[in-house]
């Protein structure tokens, strides 16, 4: 129990509590002062946040006006700074040669062809050297008749008037012209060293030799496929459609030899 003469002073139990002159005091004093003893008041790391929200407002507010201005057509529009460009440096086409064709093309003959080539070494594992290629080609091939070739007396009439006969030579296959539109490479199989290979020293014509066996393989399908026979019909038929027309009521069309 405090004793009689400390009935006045505070316990060490219980703080002391504010009487009214030390409220005056405080109501006198400074906002900070206040803020800091009245209770429920809001704490001093306030301050940077209300801060950060203003920034963030600020720069939500400047994104909507430059959409906004850019949409009215103000402002250039914004490209990507890591958009991808092409540059062509191709040289202008160079003029050669030219000739003058006198070739009837009677017949044309469009071909498809699958190439399957594996190059290996013996006793090697296919998955450290190895190259298999799977190509499909597809090209055609044109008959024609050159009438550039014919003979001096290869045409003869007769006394009459009435029919004609006449000598061409022989059909021809032309070169085998490999459509890259429509051809692509089907599959593709190479070892590791390959591969590293092609980092290190990569041959641009590798692809050359593929497409070379596509055209021979084209070009033998088109001999065996009765093309040049084709050709000699069609040939024919408009000589003796055009000879017809001009007076002539028999025409004999013949082909030399090869």
């Amino acid at each position: 129990m405090a004793r009689d003469g400390d009935i006045n002073e505070p316990t060490r139990e219980f703080p002391d509590y504010p009487t009214s002159e030390s409220l005056r005091d405080r109501a006198e004093g400074s906002p900070d002062h206040d803020r800091e003893y009245a209770p429920g008041a809001p704490t001093s790391g306030g301050g940077p946040v209300r801060g950060l929200l203003w920034v963030l407002g600020a720069a939500a507010l400047a994104v909507v006006v430059l959409l906004g201005v850019q949409a009215t057509g103000l402002l250039p529009d914004f490209r990507n700074p890591f958009a991808k460009e092409q540059t062509d440096r191709s040289q202008p086409p160079l003029l050669k040669s030219i000739r003058d064709l006198s070739r009837y093309v009677a017949a044309e003959g469009n071909f498809q062809v699958v190439v399957d080539v594996q190059n290996d070494r013996r006793n090697v594992p296919d998955f450290l050297l190895n190259e298999r290629t799977l190509f499909v080609g597809a090209g055609r091939v044109e008959a024609y008749v050159d009438f550039a070739k014919i003979a001096d007396g290869a045409v003869v009439v007769s006394e009459d008037g009435k029919s004609a006969e006449i000598k061409l030579p022989a059909p021809q296959l032309g070169e085998t012209d490999l459509d890259m539109d429509k051809s692509y490479v089907f599959a593709e199989q190479r070892g590791l060293i390959n591969r590293l290979n092609d980092l290190v020293a990569g041959d641009p014509n590798r692809q050359q030799q593929i497409y070379k066996l596509a055209e021979d393989r084209i070009t033998a399908a088109a001999r065996d496929s009765g093309l040049t026979v084709r050709a000699e019909e069609n040939t024919r038929k408009m000589l003796e459609g055009l000879l017809r027309s001009l007076g002539y009521e028999k025409v004999t069309v013949t082909y030399t030899a090869p």
